[in-house]
């Protein structure tokens, strides 16, 4: 059991390399290279920056949680077109459905609930926040480890991705322990079927900051223990490892936690209205 909870966890991280790794390119490159024609850019696309999230994030992967949580570290995109990406990421549930015939057509409906919450969200939060984009210098990402004292690239950006490598790998390694001493079972009888109170609950589920939560969430509906609502409550809630790296990388930790409430209570809140309207 141990030894699959490690190579599990290996796996689970070797997937998000990628995405840390182009994250933080795109980070440094920004840092070393980007000028006002730049800066310009970014503020334009920063217009349609909640809309895009929602968008990139609903393909089934969750590296792009990831990268938004980095870009959102380094001050490349506001707090709603984090939140964006954050609530339509699908991680492997768009994989699952697929892979069960019979409920392939559930597909379009849960996309499409999660990725109208994450523009809707993401807009509001853009609306009402006082400063949409976060007065944030990304070489602050390099202060604790003196990798911006190199005019490269690459090697700032290989140095983040194998530090969060290994943080991920360890934090993977222990929740799949976790699960593996729980058991999906359990789970399916600790969120009671048809109860108030379930979105509540598999929106708690799905902020367990791994790829695993989306695989228990969609197994859970496809199992009928989970509705439609609380299906998409989960699911918008599961970030995949996107909320561990924002917590490992982005400062103050206060901001952390109230990113981490509004999820939660955006992606239950829309699970509760769900399962009144139909």
């Amino acid at each position: 059991m141990i030894i699959d909870a490690f190579l599990d966890a290996v796996l689970d991280t070797a997937r998000t390399l990628p995405f840390l790794l182009a994250a933080f390119l795109v980070i440094e490159a920004m840092e070393h290279y980007s000028g006002r024609a730049a800066s310009r850019l970014l503020s334009r696309v920063g217009r349609f920056g909640p809309a895009a999230g929602a968008v990139f994030g609903c393909i089934p992967q969750c590296g792009f949680s990831v990268a938004a949580a980095n870009l959102y570290s380094g001050g490349l995109i506001s707090l709603g077109t984090l939140l964006a990406v954050f609530l339509s990421t699908s991680d492997e549930a768009v994989l699952i459905l697929l892979g069960h015939p019979g409920s392939a057509g559930t597909i379009f409906p849960l996309l499409l609930a999660k990725v109208m919450l994450g523009i809707a969200a993401g807009y509001i939060l853009d609306f009402f926040s006082r400063n949409p984009k976060e007065e944030k210098h990304i070489g602050d990402l390099c202060k604790s480890c003196g990798c911006s004292n190199t005019s490269d690239v690459w090697r700032p950006a290989l140095w983040h991705t194998l530090r969060l490598a290994v943080y991920l790998l360890g934090f993977t390694f222990v929740l799949n322990l976790v699960l593996e001493f729980l058991g999906v079972e359990q789970l399916a009888r600790i969120l009671g079927r048809d109860t108030l109170l379930q979105p509540f609950l598999a929106a708690l589920l799905g902020l367990i900051p791994n790829c695993a939560s989306s695989v228990l969430v969609t197994e859970l509906y496809l199992a009928g223990g989970l509705s439609f609502g609380s299906a998409v409550a989960g699911l918008s809630a599961g970030a995949g490892v996107g909320l561990a790296v924002l917590f490992r990388s982005n400062r103050p930790m206060k901001k952390n936690f109230k990113i981490l409430l509004l999820l939660y209570g955006i992606a239950a809140g829309f699970g509760i209205l769900l399962g009144v309207s139909i």
